[in-house]
């Protein structure tokens, strides 16, 4: 009895030997190549790796980077391809162009303006055949709801609608954004002043039927206005709806004429004038041929911010190579800018009326690099785009100090000039307006920065339905019993 036991026991003994050997084998050999085949193993995840626009395989073990160091290689994201009518990334993820909702406002509120008139029962000129020329001269500079209009409507005609940022939709339900294609600036510049039989300007009165249309709509009422989009260029515009409409969406010109819980940043975008001078087109100066330093012709004595001109000209009024001169539209003034900034190193924007103007926008179709001396101006796209890299900006109380402008820019150096110039070359497109729109155009760029706010319009409509839909019931008074 006693022998089979310990026989047993030795057995056990042999075989937790015999497993413990084998373990301790196997685990060290993992290390040492050439003991196991590692084809009879698990494949190995494959990543897709992009070089020079042709793809290959490569085991994620064996990517390694230049300096030796394991590290997975990963397709290229800004690689795309076309599926279905949308832009589709490498890693699948579809971009989607922005879905805007047009109301069909009456003619009045925007081509009537150009004294267009409907054909048939639609509202909206045909985009493919003739559309209503816009006025020229200063009218064109806030004329952005002109060239959004005409994009969306040409949207439902596009063969590809993966190359726009964005298209029309006729379900509001399926839009991300509500347009409201009122002319805001053009009624401003044409029927602000008041007739001598009239009480209220045209202007004021379209303004007071826009404001009673949209309060009156569904789409309104559900997001309480935040994801309308509300064009206010020309700072003058909407100047008495704007604190009806004040949870909208505006596009500006910049925030000088509006209290910050009106306007900023956070709900709304500023966009690019339209330059009025001549594009530079195939622009072969350089540093030497453009013999005037530092140009500027405008309005000389400005109120509010604009004090800062007066006195810049008579700082500057006597250096040898510096223009700085009154000007105007009439007798072809805007010819005689753009010759101007054609031959200049550097353009002055300084804050007039209010904190912008288009003579930035002017200076980039010229390539003439922009100083800019407005404490409180807002730029275009500034959340992609670093201008600092094709302006200068200097503070008004240093500016108007003796000899330091003039003094800062003769300090720049001719190499420095020419990088700031060819990016003045490079960013131009960003900044015109065109029909049809083109990709990467003043035009989709606006739209893209629409875009920038869907997500936190959604938020905010998300929000505001936490408790609206709960009504507590009226509770009927309740007896009671007495004993």
């Amino acid at each position: 009895m006693a022998e089979k036991r310990g026989s047993s026991i030795t057995k056990i003994a042999f075989l937790c030997l015999f497993i413990t050997t084998t373990m301790t084998f196997v685990l060290s050999s993992r290390g040492r190549p050439g003991l196991f085949d590692h084809k009879t193993m698990p494949a190995e995840k494959l990543l897709t790796v992009f070089n020079n626009g042709d793809s290959q395989t490569s085991n994620q073990s064996n990517a390694e980077s230049s300096n030796g160091s394991n590290r997975a290689i990963v397709a290229n994201s800004e690689k795309q391809r076309v599926e279905g009518g949308f832009q589709v990334s490498c890693n699948g993820n579809l971009k989607e162009p922005l879905k805007i909702f047009l109301y069909d406002l009456d003619p009045e509120f925007h081509f009537g303006l150009l004294d267009w008139k409907p054909q048939g029962n639609s509202v909206w000129p045909d985009t493919r055949t003739k559309i209503p020329s816009y006025p020229g001269g200063l009218n064109s500079q806030h004329s952005i709801e002109y060239w959004l209009t005409l994009d969306l409507l040409a949207s439902e005609f596009s063969e590809n609608p993966s190359s726009r940022e964005a298209i029309r939709v006729k379900n509001s339900s399926e839009a991300d954004l509500i347009f409201v294609p009122f002319f805001s600036s053009l009624s401003y510049n044409r029927y602000s002043k008041l007739s001598p039989h009239q009480k209220k300007s045209k202007n004021w009165e379209l303004q007071e039927k826009l404001v009673k249309f949209l309060m009156g709509q569904k789409e309104w009422k559900i997001s309480g206005g935040r994801n309308h989009v509300v064009l206010a260029h020309h700072p003058n515009s909407m100047l008495n709806a704007r604190m009806q409409l004040w949870p909208a969406i505006f596009i500006l010109s910049d925030f000088g004429r509006y209290p910050t819980n009106i306007a900023n940043l956070d709900k709304d975008v500023i966009a690019p004038y339209k330059h009025v001078i001549k594009s530079y087109v195939n622009d072969s100066s350089d540093f030497d041929s453009r013999k005037t330093l530092l140009y500027f012709q405008g309005a000389i004595y400005r109120k509010d911010g604009g004090f800062a001109r007066q006195e810049l000209y008579y700082l500057l009024k006597d250096e040898k190579d510096v223009h700085f001169s009154f000007g105007s539209v009439q007798r072809n003034g805007i010819r005689q800018a753009s010759q101007g900034m054609h031959s200049s190193k550097f353009c002055l924007n300084i804050a007039g009326d209010t904190p912008s103007s288009n003579r930035l926008f002017d200076a980039i179709a010229s390539h003439c690099v922009p100083v800019i001396i407005s404490d409180e101006i807002e730029l275009p796209y500034e959340d992609i785009l670093d201008y600092t890299e094709f302006c200068i900006f200097i503070r008004t109380s240093d500016a108007v100090k003796k000899g330091l402008l003039i003094n800062r820019i003769r300090s720049i150096t001719k190499d420095k000039w020419t990088q700031m110039w060819e990016k003045l070359k490079q960013v131009e497109p960003l900044f015109e307006f065109q029909y049809p729109s083109k990709e990467g155009d003043a035009v989709q760029m606006i739209w893209q920065s629409l875009s920038h706010k869907v997500s936190s319009v959604k938020m905010k409509i998300n929000k505001s339905k936490r408790y609206s839909r709960f009504v507590p019931r009226k509770r009927r008074g309740l007896r009671t019993r007495t004993k």
